[in-house]
């Protein structure tokens, strides 16, 4: 399945949780501030899976995932909470 990523960089603090449980590794933080003063995260989403791991420990509500699971790609076998649990 592949995915994509959409961050509200205003909304986000940049606190860094998105980027742990990240299985591919395509969320960074950004260098350049948002209007509030915080780093927001930035995203590859080229890489996406669409796990939604990412959008489940967001404190902000501020990563949306989008989904299309009829590409096939069987990348992502563990998502949401196991994936979750897994990493902290």
């Amino acid at each position: 399945m592949a995915g994509k990523i959409i961050i509200n960089i205003e909304r986000c603090k940049g606190c860094g949780l998105c980027v742990v449980v990240c299985p591919k590794r395509i969320i960074v933080i950004s260098e350049k501030s948002n209007r509030t003063g915080y780093f927001p995260v930035e995203v590859d989403n080229s890489g996406c899976t669409g796990c939604a791991a990412c959008g489940m420990v967001c404190p902000d509500a501020a990563i949306k995932v989008y989904r299309d699971d009829n590409t096939g790609d069987e990348s992502c076998n563990k998502s949401g909470p196991s994936l979750i649990k897994e990493k902290v």
